[in-house]
């Protein structure tokens, strides 16, 4: 019995790593798009009119920045984990081509979203800060990129991300 479990442990613990490591290979790869050196600036208005100064907001705390589309299917199991962040710790999302306020507001309101969101309808912020993978999220703190991911991330991922910032 002792021997069948530390089997299925060692399968396990060879599972999670190999996860791991692929994961931050794409991550690497994706990231290649991203701007070097500097960011690029976002100020900018939510829909609800608040002015959002990512310099600014990042100074003394790390910002969760989201890119996601109301069109992205992985974007659906990715929202609520941010919508929980949201309570937590700063965090600014920026939808991309995802209608006309109007639209991106019904959106939200449909699925109880309570994150502060940048309509960016034709994405050229996405374009600016090289956005090619939905949804893709940074963790910025004094206006530096600190962490990195696209695609599928979890709640606990991302609140790694933050606290390691």
């Amino acid at each position: 019995m002792l021997s069948k479990l530390w089997s299925v442990t060692k399968s396990l613990v060879s599972m999670v790593l190999f996860v791991t490591v692929v994961s931050i290979a794409v991550d690497y790869w994706r990231s290649q798009d991203l701007p070097e050196g500097e960011l690029p600036n976002l100020s900018a208005v939510t829909l609800k009119g608040d002015v959002i100064d990512l310099q600014a907001l990042s100074k003394d705390e790390p910002v969760l920045v989201y890119f996601w589309g109301s069109w992205c299917g992985v974007c659906n199991f990715v929202s609520p984990a941010v919508n929980t962040m949201a309570k937590h710790f700063n965090v600014v999302t920026v939808a991309l081509r995802s209608g006309e306020q109007a639209k991106v507001q019904a959106y939200l309101q449909h699925h109880e979203y309570q994150f502060p969101v940048i309509n960016d309808p034709h994405a050229s912020l996405g374009g600016q800060w090289g956005i090619s993978v939905t949804p893709t999220l940074m963790v910025i703190k004094n206006g530096e990129l600190k962490h990195y991911t696209a695609g599928f991330t979890t709640l606990p991922g991302m609140w790694w991300r933050m606290l390691m910032a």
